[in-house]
């Protein structure tokens, strides 16, 4: 078996000594792989996916390709690793050619110069992501649903191999989270790109991804293929709710509430 992109042992961190937001996570996250984080708010999604960024001090190992993620310089990381936050920064003037640019930024010269080759990542992602029509229109003009495609489309612009994706499918109506997660799938298949994303929707997150991550409380509750992690026990653990589940013969199962 080949090295694993990421990987992760004994992962710590705590914003103050007496209070760890994540305790000893251990991981792994291979090339063409799905892999969804899932958790209540504060079970540390946002917080885990910092820390494999490098951005918070962790304690215990964060391994990108093998070698620690301190030791790698920012540009060459992000030619290697997305990251799609939670709220991401832009201004209402930018248009959306403006934004996909940006994702070109780890390839740029001294001067930013833009190559032939930027230009045609650019459009052929915002094909891609049906974003060929709004390319001169600025982010405050619209919908958050266009607004969560742009700044998806600044990840993909990046060419990276890896993306860490903080609830991507926000403002998404119902079509378009789906679409998303069959991209997402598609092109772990097609550009063996490993995909880590957090995410509450169950359901839809298990109907695509290859593996789950159950966060609480700062650990690993479960991690494995859906059907192993979508257990009634777990869910009503973390998510301190009884939850029911109902099993399809040869689909992933369904999880709901049980009120």
């Amino acid at each position: 078996m080949s090295e694993p992109l990421l990987s992760t042992r004994d992962l710590t961190f705590a914003y103050a000594a007496d209070r760890p937001v994540l305790r000893g996570i251990s991981l792994a996250l291979g090339a063409g792989e799905v892999v969804a984080l899932l958790g209540p708010n504060g079970s540390g999604k946002s917080t885990l996916l910092r820390c494999l960024l490098g951005q918070l001090n962790h304690q215990g190992e964060v391994l990108w390709d093998g070698k620690p993620v301190r030791a790698w310089r920012r540009k060459d990381l992000a030619r290697r690793v997305a990251y799609l936050p939670q709220s991401p920064a832009s201004e209402p003037d930018q248009t959306v050619a403006d934004v996909l640019r940006l994702g070109r930024a780890p390839y740029w010269g001294a001067f930013g110069l833009e190559s032939e080759r930027d230009v045609r990542v650019v459009h052929d992602v915002a094909r891609q992501l049906e974003l060929t029509d709004l390319l001169s229109r600025p982010l405050g003009e619209l919908s958050g649903g266009q607004r969560q495609r742009v700044f998806l489309g600044r990840c993909l612009a990046q060419q990276p191999r890896a993306m860490l994706l903080d609830e991507p499918n926000t403002f998404l109506d119902l079509r378009h989270q789906a679409n998303l997660w069959q991209l997402l799938r598609r092109l772990a298949r097609d550009r063996n790109l490993a995909i880590l994303a957090a995410s509450h929707d169950l359901n839809l997150a298990a109907a695509f991804a290859d593996e789950l991550l159950l966060l609480h409380d700062g650990r690993l509750l479960a991690a494995g293929p859906p059907a192993d992690v979508l257990r009634p026990d777990l869910l009503s653990r973390a998510y301190d709710l009884d939850i029911d589940r109902l099993d399809r013969p040869g689909k992933t199962p369904i999880v709901f509430p049980n009120l």
